[in-house]
């Protein structure tokens, strides 16, 4: 079923504030598909889905090889016949508040502060389609 990623319903909104490990779909150099177990954060007022990551990964060196418009993605989780699938174009962003931000969200959902990382970087994702049964 396809939603507003902006407007989700409730029901869809209180499935990504469950928590899930998620999977990140990049698209490699060469266009095979990329897929690695991330958590995401859901930000619909923003327009965002934001994954911290280390900035030497692959997902992370994925993006930036797409610059300067960023990189199609996809996240999706799911649990039994649930499922939920937020798709975007991600850049990677390196300002110490965005990853700070970042590393709270993902602290509110998880449920634990992520280790430090002086190599943290975030993966913004602008949110066009979302899809799921919540």
């Amino acid at each position: 079923m396809s939603l507003d990623p902006l407007n989700p319903t409730p029901e869809y909104l209180a499935f990504w504030r469950e928590r899930h490990i998620c999977t990140l779909t990049t698209s490699r150099p060469d266009g095979t598909p990329h897929v690695v177990p991330v958590g995401v954060t859901y930000d619909p007022e923003a327009g965002l889905a934001r994954v911290i990551s280390n900035k030497n990964s692959k997902k992370v060196r994925n993006v930036l090889a797409a610059q300067p418009g960023g990189a199609r993605v996809a996240v999706c989780q799911l649990e039994g016949r649930r499922w939920a699938t937020l798709e975007g174009r991600a850049v990677i962003r390196t300002d110490e508040e965005a990853v700070a931000d970042a590393v709270t969200r993902y602290a509110e959902r998880y449920g634990r502060m992520p280790s430090p990382n002086p190599d943290r970087v975030v993966m913004e994702i602008a949110l066009d389609r979302a899809m799921g049964r919540a």
